[in-house]
């Protein structure tokens, strides 16, 4: 038996993870400590997809929680009080799933739909 199973993260591109990170001290308008965020992901390599209420990221478990990390650790420079909302999806042996969960939803309904 391996004594690691289960306390050994995931390797390879198995993790997509989603979050939102707001603070909740800066007013109604946030969006220029979203873009800093949108920033530091989009530098970091790690494939992604932003939305309007989100961004999900693909990548090594290490991988995505650095970039969440890094997000959070500039947010406090100047952020008191911050919402942070995650939700992650493993699957062993499986990369390309930003598009792959896609395709497949398509392929079922038996058309492109818009992604906009």
């Amino acid at each position: 038996m391996d004594e690691t199973r289960g306390t050994t993260p995931p390797t390879h591109r198995e993790v997509l993870l989603e979050f939102s990170m707001t603070p909740l001290d800066k007013g109604a308008s946030v969006s220029r400590y979203v873009a800093r965020s949108l920033d530091i992901i989009d530098r970091s390599g790690v494939p992604y997809r932003m939305n309007p209420m989100g961004t999900v990221l693909e990548g090594s478990w290490e991988e995505v929680w650095r970039v969440v990390t890094a997000c959070f650790e500039r947010m406090r420079e100047d952020c008191e009080r911050i919402s942070v909302a995650v939700k992650i999806d493993y699957r062993a042996g499986r990369s390309d799933a930003l598009r792959a969960k896609i395709a497949s939803v398509q392929k079922h309904l038996g058309r492109d739909v818009a992604q906009s």
